[in-house]
């Protein structure tokens, strides 16, 4: 999932699923987000992106839990 075509589709499915995600840098325009198991645990996935969309989507929270 790495480069998906439509990263905000993905976040969006991982967090409806009961999955959390959580940003993990922030370098200009890219986003590097991590994607976490339901328990918040272990890092299962990672999404990278500079889309405009997607950093529309994240604005400025840190994690889906914001």
């Amino acid at each position: 999932m790495a480069h998906s075509p439509d990263p905000v589709a993905a976040l969006q499915r991982w967090a409806e699923s009961g999955a959390l995600w959580r940003v993990l840098s922030r370098d200009g325009d890219m986003l590097v987000i991590g994607l976490f198991r339901c328990d918040g645990g272990e890092e299962v996935d990672r999404v990278s992106s500079s889309t405009p969309s997607l950093r529309r989507f994240v604005g400025d929270r840190a994690s889906s839990e914001d």
